[in-house]
């Protein structure tokens, strides 16, 4: 890559040294303990420690409140250090001047769960979210005064109304975290004011002076730093922080990887991203960088963990993903990869209108999402279920950056250039890229990296942890052999068995044996069954999920009467189904549901083939899914004592859709000119083993 000035301004930034690099005053950073929670140009400072911390989104109104504590815990295990969350105004204030704050809506007893968990928290607090919410998160009856008195009242603007609205929403979220604050002993450190929002910046300082008097004083302020600013910002006020995604189902077109996403597997001197909110934002998205903006910290808040489906974009996310882009990112220079989403979820139940994004808004109305999941393929699901590999190969990651992040994190960029990046004794690399180079891989190796007296090179293997006195190295895909330089000298490394090298072992895991490693209070500790080891206070928790041979009942009752004709809706991408069309589904009845033991945590996996899947009990939708070939997951818990039906409608080959290469292979194969079937329906469940 051709050396830029934008490259020389980012290669000068990040080789400044704690000595001189500049430190930014926010909020009040001093905890009760005197522990500092600060910012400087390279990023946090925990405790005079600079860290290289990772950052996770989970939406706490779409997690059930029971399971919030366990699912903080593998988080944790999985290399998150840091939470963030969005407050869903929708969520809360559904009629003016009713608030919500109980049962999965408790926002005060989930930040307290953090804080028992001592899990950082960085609360997203709108007014405007999006996160493929109904409205973004607006009510209705806010979006309603907006459409009646546009002079007082129009949305994410300087209108008196609006802005009245939102001082009673920042009000009422403090009143829901007073005492949760990191000067008050709790666990939010940050704060982010809207969300991708072109300014002007006298809003952006209009709501952040508006949450600082209502009580938010935090260590740092946060903003997203897309789209480019409509005008000139106050510098120091808050914190940029970027994004890439590796696709997105907000893209107009039906093709593959569409735009510019390669881009996101490539290491680069920008910390924009052309892919994002593309049908909002547009395609041509500024991704110059004023010299200004390279005197920020490089973080990040919204790497694609994964991606959700939408209606007529169809991604199959195969959770090889996540880690390279993590890789290019760190490598260009990031202190703080974090991802969107890292766990998903289901959406709130609402029988008037589907939370969710859609079309049929009048305002943030760009995509038809499912009513319900929100899984977003993301490393952990919507019930909690690993996605396998972009769960243990960003895992792998993390504990690497954790281990080494006072060194790394002051480590400068060397060399860039799109494959390949170099920062002090890392050499970072990349030549994945998803659908277009699948055999590609992503690696973080040692070349003089120095361990108890030893300097370390290699090209075939990979830091992962320093536990025990050892040092674990785990292999780089695809290599065939493993060899390892010891203060010069060339040494070949079998998987799985240790090296002594000057008293000090030296071990490289096997892929296998990787998956089942993990880090725990210093010591390195092995699944058994290959699932999650966490810990749950004292104890260390394997959470394992299985498939039970137990046979569901299904009972065909009624024949879909043939396709539905798929309109085009306000934003001109095929419109899903509405409530009617599901008359005219084929229709199974599920039986035997209540013969499941009701005391275990099981879940019903459902295989099929077509367009929409919908899950009713007694009647009322439990669950959805818009199918891209994977199956979908539903929790027997919702569904015991009630009559089960499954609904799908079929999917019409000239549906204006779009399907990745195997399931529009799988489409176009099918007899006639329609796809419905149910393939099975198998039981899972989720226990744990001490």
């Amino acid at each position: 890559m051709k050396k830029t000035f934008i490259a020389g301004l980012l290669l000068s930034a990040m080789s400044m040294t704690t000595a001189n690099a500049q430190t930014f005053t926010f909020g009040t950073n001093t905890n009760p303990e005197g522990v500092k929670f600060e910012v400087d140009r390279n990023g946090f400072i925990i405790d005079g420690t600079h860290k290289l911390p990772v950052m996770g989104e989970i939406h706490y109104a779409r997690v059930p409140e029971k399971e919030w504590r366990r699912e903080i815990q593998k988080m944790r295990a999985g290399g998150i250090t840091i939470l963030s969350t969005y407050v869903f105004w929708i969520h809360h204030e559904e009629e003016e001047g009713v608030w919500n704050w109980s049962g999965n809506r408790n926002l005060r007893k989930f930040i307290e769960t953090c804080k028992e968990e001592n899990m950082p928290v960085v609360l997203r607090i709108g007014p405007f979210c999006h996160g493929e919410v109904y409205q973004g998160g607006f009510p209705e009856w806010l979006t309603n005064k907006a459409a009646k008195d546009s002079k007082q009242y129009k949305l994410r603007s300087m209108a008196p109304g609006f802005i009245e609205e939102t001082k009673i929403l920042y009000n009422n979220i403090y009143a829901q975290v007073n005492g949760l604050l990191w000067k008050q002993g709790g666990p939010i450190v940050g704060v982010q004011i809207e969300n991708e929002c072109r300014g002007p910046w006298n809003y952006y300082m209009t709501l952040k002076d508006i949450a600082v008097e209502a009580g938010f004083d935090t260590p740092f302020y946060t903003r997203t730093g897309w789209p480019k600013l409509n005008g000139t910002e106050e510098f120091g006020k808050m914190l940029p922080l970027y994004g890439d995604y590796a696709d997105g189902f907000w893209d107009r077109t039906l093709d593959d990887m569409p735009g510019d996403y390669k881009k996101a597997f490539i290491m680069k001197d920008t910390r924009l991203s052309s892919v994002i909110a593309t049908e909002a934002l547009g395609k041509n998205q500024d991704t110059t960088m004023e010299a200004k903006d390279l005197q920020y910290p490089y973080l990040t808040c919204e790497l694609g963990g994964g991606m959700m489906p939408s209606y007529h974009r169809r991604i199959n996310i195969s959770g090889n993903e996540a880690f390279p882009l993590a890789v290019c990112k760190v490598g260009s220079g990031s202190n703080l990869p974090g991802y969107y989403m890292y766990h998903g979820g289901t959406n709130p139940y609402n029988p008037a209108h589907t939370m969710a994004e859609t079309q049929a808004t009048s305002v943030t109305n760009y995509n038809d999402m499912p009513y319900m999941t929100y899984d977003f393929q993301s490393p952990l699901g919507e019930m909690g279920q690993p996605n396998s590999e972009a769960f243990h190969q960003t895992r792998w990651f993390h504990q690497f950056l954790a281990d080494w992040e006072e060194e790394l994190s002051l480590m400068p960029v060397d060399s860039l250039s799109e494959h390949y990046a170099r920062r002090g004794c890392f050499v970072f690399r990349n030549d994945y890229v998803r659908l277009l180079n699948e055999n590609g891989s992503a690696s973080v190796c040692p070349d003089g990296m120095k361990w108890e007296g030893m300097t370390i090179s290699s090209t075939t293997v990979q830091p992962f942890a320093k536990a025990d006195g050892k040092l674990y190295l785990i292999p780089v895909k695809g290599a065939k052999s493993y060899k390892i330089a010891i203060n010069g000298k060339t040494h070949s490394i079998k998987p799985d068995k240790e090296m002594t090298i000057a008293g000090k072992g030296i071990i490289l895991l096997s892929d296998n044996k990787a998956r089942r490693a993990f880090k725990i209070d210093g010591k390195m500790h092995y699944a058994e069954s290959n699932g999650i080891l966490f810990k749950d206070g004292n104890r260390i928790v394997e959470e394992v999920w299985e498939t039970l041979q137990t046979p569901v009942t299904s009972v065909l009752t009624s024949e879909t009467s043939g396709l539905r004709s798929v309109s085009m809706g306000s934003q001109k991408v095929a419109a899903m189904p509405v409530e009617s069309d599901f008359n005219n589904a084929s229709t199974w009845s599920i039986t035997n549901i209540d013969e499941l033991n009701a005391n275990l945590d099981l879940y019903l996996q459902i295989s099929y083939k077509g367009d929409v899947a919908r899950i009713y009990a007694d009647g009322k939708l439990i669950e959805d899914n818009f199918w891209n070939g994977k199956p979908m997951l539903v929790r027997v818990s919702d569904l015991i004592g009630k009559k089960v039906e499954l609904k799908i409608l079929p999917l019409g080959k000239s549906y204006p859709i779009y399907l990745q290469q195997e399931q529009k292979a799988i489409l176009d194969n099918a007899a006639g000119n329609q796809l419905l079937s149910l393939d099975s329906i198998k039981v899972i469940q989720r226990k744990d083993n001490y």
